[in-house]
């Protein structure tokens, strides 16, 4: 060693460290673009080494399958709403073109049934005094009433001990229970409820957008059997 030389040091530079010199020096792949080729590094998903340029190429192609994904999935979504919102289109024009008030509730109930392809669907109304006391205007007990004064948003889920679900023609798998009134703040009018033989189709976790939208058309709709 001649008295030019550097001193010997054992100090060893941390991976932190690395990483910090190749942030604050862009330079430094320019000036060692053979390391591209060169450098070995660790496979993702196996024990072999390939270049540090394949492993780049390998990121890239993992992202771009990643947003292949979450496009496919966003695509799918997107048909998923179309679908909805063209049959929920459908049921209004069935409901604005029935010229029989009396008739209505059964458009509400048979048209969600048969536009949604539900298994069943229960419908009873209350406090319309154009409504005759059969039927869908058949008497309810005050705990229903009371139940659907509380519901500010449609309930969902597979609980099937609700004294409502007794208006369907068989025990369900899950249910939706939409509570029908004039305006948010006022007393029910009614309550519609879905059942569905597919224990997801209305899962406790579901979004109820959807579900609020068809009980404010329901309830909009119902307002024409109010009392003069």
């Amino acid at each position: 060693m001649t008295s030019d030389s550097p001193p010997m040091t054992d100090t060893t530079l941390s991976a932190d460290q690395v990483a910090d010199f190749l942030r604050d020096n862009n330079e430094f792949f320019t000036t060692h673009a053979e390391l591209f080729a060169t450098l070995p590094v660790p496979h993702p998903h196996g024990g072999r080494t390939i270049s540090l340029g394949e492993r780049q190429i390998f990121t890239l192609r993992e992202r771009n399958r990643e947003f292949e994904w979450r496009l496919n999935d966003l695509i799918n979504t997107a048909s998923v709403n179309e679908n909805i919102s063209t049959k929920l289109m459908q049921w209004c024009c069935r409901l604005l073109a029935e010229t029989e008030i009396q008739r209505l509730p059964g458009e509400i109930a048979l048209g969600l049934a048969q536009q949604f392809d539900l298994n069943e669907v229960g419908l009873r109304l209350w406090r319309l005094g154009q409504l005759p006391d059969t039927g869908y205007g058949a008497a309810v007990s005050e705990d229903v009433r009371t139940f659907t004064d509380s519901l500010k948003v449609p309930y969902c889920g597979t609980d099937t001990a609700f004294e409502a679900v007794k208006w369907l023609t068989a025990t369900p798998r899950s249910l939706a229970m939409i509570p029908l009134r004039p305006a948010p703040d006022e007393p029910s009018i009614g309550l519609l409820v879905l059942g569905s033989d597919d224990a997801e189709r209305f899962a406790a976790d579901k979004g109820t957008a959807f579900l609020e939208t068809v009980g404010s058309l329901a309830s909009a709709t119902l307002h024409r059997l109010a009392a003069d």
